[in-house]
């Protein structure tokens, strides 16, 4: 999913059911909110921009516990300017928990700083902005992909990746959010990320804006 639907690669060798990825390198999250995040070297709008589209990658794909030590900031120098990607490195929590607020990263403490230096330099109509391009650039990678994608989905609808307790909380928290009910019919974890990445090609095949606000500070009881 990763290879597939964010603008990273991966490498990886593969024998029989086993499976070594490469090494990611980038600042680990935390070192990088820490040591970097006022920084004069970086522009404060680019790591508020980058946050937001991690974020929503994240929760589209159901990629889970992207706390600051699960994923790297890759800080890149250009001609004119200098270019960060934030990766996740650590992909044990794809499609496992059932709250779905595990799958966005602006809801873990250990975010924090980094989400209010967000909300700071970003205001919400740019945000949003922002999350609508990340959904737009997801699109175009399932759309490319789409034969590899659905044989991963196939795969993924037919393997018991999480509990059913996990599997109805979930989909239930989802098809609240999203005001979506074939959320509720899902019987997997497979399902319920087919039919979110069914929903994202729909809603963006239309013309109208998402009436949700996904990247908003957390309340004290939102955080993990």
């Amino acid at each position: 999913l990763e290879h597939l639907l964010s603008p990273n690669r991966l490498h990886y060798f593969t024998f029989h059911n086993t499976l070594a990825e490469e090494h990611i390198v980038g600042i680990p999250g935390d070192v990088f909110i820490h040591k970097w995040l006022n920084s004069q070297r970086l522009k404060p709008v680019r790591i508020a921009k980058e946050l937001v589209k991690f974020n929503e990658r994240c929760f589209v794909r159901l990629l889970g516990d992207m706390r600051s030590y699960n994923f790297i900031v890759d800080i890149t120098p250009d001609f004119e300017d200098i270019q960060l990607m934030i990766r996740p490195m650590d992909f044990d929590q794809q499609c496992y928990n059932g709250r779905m607020n595990f799958y966005r990263p602006q809801f873990f403490k250990e975010n924090n700083e980094l989400v209010f230096f967000c909300t700071k330099h970003l205001n919400l109509a740019t945000s949003m902005q922002y999350q609508r391009e990340e959904q737009t650039q997801i699109y175009r990678r399932m759309q490319l992909g789409h034969m590899r994608l659905e044989a991963l989905l196939r795969s993924m609808r037919a393997t018991q990746l999480s509990t059913p307790e996990k599997v109805v909380e979930l989909r239930t928290s989802l098809a609240e959010f999203y005001k979506h009910s074939p959320f509720l019919t899902c019987d997997s974890m497979g399902e319920i990320l087919s039919v979110n990445l069914h929903r994202l090609a729909h809603s963006l095949r239309g013309s109208g804006q998402p009436d949700y606000n996904q990247f908003a500070t957390p309340t004290a009881d939102q955080l993990e």
